[in-house]
């Protein structure tokens, strides 16, 4: 690779140090930046090979100038690089969202803090939890405050002087028993504080920690004979022990850990963060992150796991990870499970990233179709390995039994979808007897030679129903045509639907909730549709030609309505003249009873 002598200058005094590096345009402006345990490693690497990325390839040739920050540690640098990235958003970096959007729950810094949901984040001291996915799943929570902690929900600045002055009053909160007065001293600050700590507990997930406290409050209550205090704290004990049931217990085992899972596409990559607190999962979360260099599923854990942390305020010190990934975290033990209920949690995760990519392609169908179509299309391209976007697709099914009527459909999708007004039907005219691939061949041939004599653009991509035998008999055709190069094409077997390409001895195997491989069934599913469908009319027709058609003066449409009202032609011959003028009227009914009566007569 060719670089400039600036660039080759810089690169031999890089330092061998950890740190963040830039990488800038002729005009300044920030096109990527990174993370590398080894500055001059990282970076030369950029410069001294071709990228099988295009995007990538693109990177490298704006580089003109590169800048370093050298940090004492690779986790300074991890954490230098997530800021620096949500500060300037480079173009070629995947986009980290900032926190403005996220519902959290908020503890103030006040004597008498109250707790309330909110999206913004206002840095006064006060205590930020979440952020949360779901604004109902945050509600329950707060419900859950209010049952067990029944603390102030006005918006007065309470103060401990205020309070001695008598500076507030009690309001219709108190008088309905959801909060016990701190405005005029009947809860005082300590007790007050003692239920706060307990509401963070419980927003932290440290639910067992508040059922100890809870049944510690009872047993004494009830040794002090309160037994009408100590009844309200079962009360609270068992809506503890209810919303306890209602969340995924995991493992018992597991204290603390952040799990992430990750799926990706062509165009983004999925990835889901699930807290484990107490063997129990206390909060679920997934993004999207759009792929800039075509960045694999460790290279955006790399960029998603601090980010995540950060986010959530996580110091969990065991991390699950559904693909490696090069981090180094102090005190902090990062593994990626292959077996065992630590890789059930990952696979776990791996599902709700999945679930969060199908909402969003469904949304993305709904409100941006265009959009949805080009990114389908990159799909199938990266799938299938092909050298551009798929939108013209044909496929052929042969349909025969016993070699007799064989016919065979083309169908055509634009862009994923059918094009019914190109679907086109051949009856086989060369081939005698039940000889597929032959047939194969013939119609193969006959349609892409009137395409190019009518001068029409050939498809992207050919399917053919059916294994290696049907592909070498289409793919002889499309040598003999010279157009074997031009085109790609390949076979699906219905078997374990897996896809034959040529020269190639093993089959694809793609999984089984591919959108590509869900395109290319429905496309087979449609041949071999659109070709049952006009074999059965050549079948019914033949049967009707050489019945009641050589009856003169019977056409193929009356026999159609005899053979829809009687069944078959057994029956109509048994039938009198009234039964068929019924039907056909008095003049044919008498030339097909007619016809029939002689068929009946035996010769001396």
């Amino acid at each position: 690779m060719e670089i400039s002598e600036h660039i080759a200058n810089l690169l031999k005094t890089l330092p061998e140090k950890p740190g963040v590096y830039q990488h800038l345009d002729k005009d300044g402006n920030i096109l990527y930046i990174g993370k590398a345990k080894n500055l001059k490693k990282r970076v030369s690497s950029y410069f001294q090979k071709d990228h099988t990325s295009g995007r990538l390839t693109m990177l490298v040739r704006k580089v003109a100038d590169i800048q370093v920050i050298v940090t004492e540690t690779e986790f300074d640098a991890l954490l230098l690089e997530n800021n620096l990235i949500k500060k300037y958003q480079p173009r070629y970096n995947i986009n980290l969202k900032d926190d403005k959007t996220y519902p959290w729950i908020c503890i103030t810094n006040e004597d008498y803090p109250r707790i309330f949901p909110t999206r913004k984040k206002i840095n006064d001291g006060s205590s930020y939890y979440g952020p949360y996915a779901s604004v109902k799943v945050m509600r329950t929570v707060l419900e859950l405050i209010r049952t067990l902690y029944p603390v102030r929900t006005c918006k007065m600045p309470m103060t401990v002087t205020g309070v001695q002055a008598g500076k507030y009053k009690l309001c219709l909160e108190y008088h309905m028993g959801n909060c016990r007065g701190p405005c005029e001293g009947l809860q005082s600050k300590e007790d007050y504080q003692r239920e706060i700590e307990g509401a963070r507990h419980l927003i932290k997930g440290h639910l067992n920690v508040v059922k100890q406290i809870l049944i510690d409050q009872m047993q004494a209550l009830s040794a002090e004979m309160r037994f009408e205090e100590a009844q309200k704290t079962k009360e609270k004990l068992e809506a503890l022990l209810k919303y306890q049931a209602k969340s995924s217990v995991v493992d018992f085992n597991i204290k603390e850990a952040d799990v992430f899972g990750a799926v990706s596409d062509a165009e983004f990559c999925y990835v889901n963060y699930l807290k484990i607190v107490d063997g129990g999962i206390v909060n679920s979360f997934s993004e999207e992150f759009r792929k800039k260099i075509d960045e694999t599923e460790s290279e955006i854990l790399e960029l998603a796991i601090p980010h995540f942390r950060k986010l959530f305020d996580s110091e969990a010190r065991e991390i699950y990870t559904s693909h490696p990934v090069e981090l180094e975290i102090p005190n902090v033990k990062i593994h990626t499970p292959y077996r065992g209920e630590k890789r059930d949690l990952v696979e776990l995760s791996v599902k709700n990233a999945g679930y969060h990519r199908l909402e969003r392609l469904k949304n993305l169908q709904i409100t941006d179709p265009d959009r949805h179509v080009n990114r389908l299309m990159q799909q199938m391209k990266a799938d299938l390995g092909l050298d551009q976007e798929p939108r013209h697709i044909e496929c052929f099914d042969n349909s025969n039994i016993m070699g007799t009527n064989p016919v065979s459909a083309c169908v055509v999708f634009r862009d994923g979808k059918p094009s019914k007004k190109e679907y086109r039907h051949f009856n086989v005219k060369t081939v005698e007897g039940p000889d597929d691939f032959a047939t194969m061949r013939e119609v193969v041939y006959r349609r892409y030679r009137r395409m190019l004599d009518e001068g029409q653009s050939l498809p992207q991509l050919i399917v053919i129903d059916g294994g290696k035998g049907q592909l070498n008999a289409a793919l002889e055709s499309l040598r003999e045509l010279g157009i074997d190069k031009q085109v790609r094409i390949l076979g699906i077997a219905k078997r374990l639907e897996e896809l034959y390409f040529p020269n190639d001895p093993l089959p694809l195997m793609l999984n089984k909730k591919s959108e590509t491989l869900k395109v290319l069934q429905h496309i087979r599913d449609e041949a071999h549709r659109f070709g049952l469908t006009h074999h059965r009319k050549r079948r019914t027709s033949s049967a009707l030609k050489t019945e009641l058609t050589e009856i003169d003066g019977i056409g193929e449409a009356t026999a159609e309505v005899l053979i829809k009202k009687f069944g078959s032609v057994k029956k109509i011959k048994t039938l009198n003249l009234e039964q068929l003028a019924e039907v056909v009227g008095k003049s044919k009914a008498q030339k097909i009873f007619s016809y029939f009566q002689r068929e009946n007569v035996t010769e001396p």
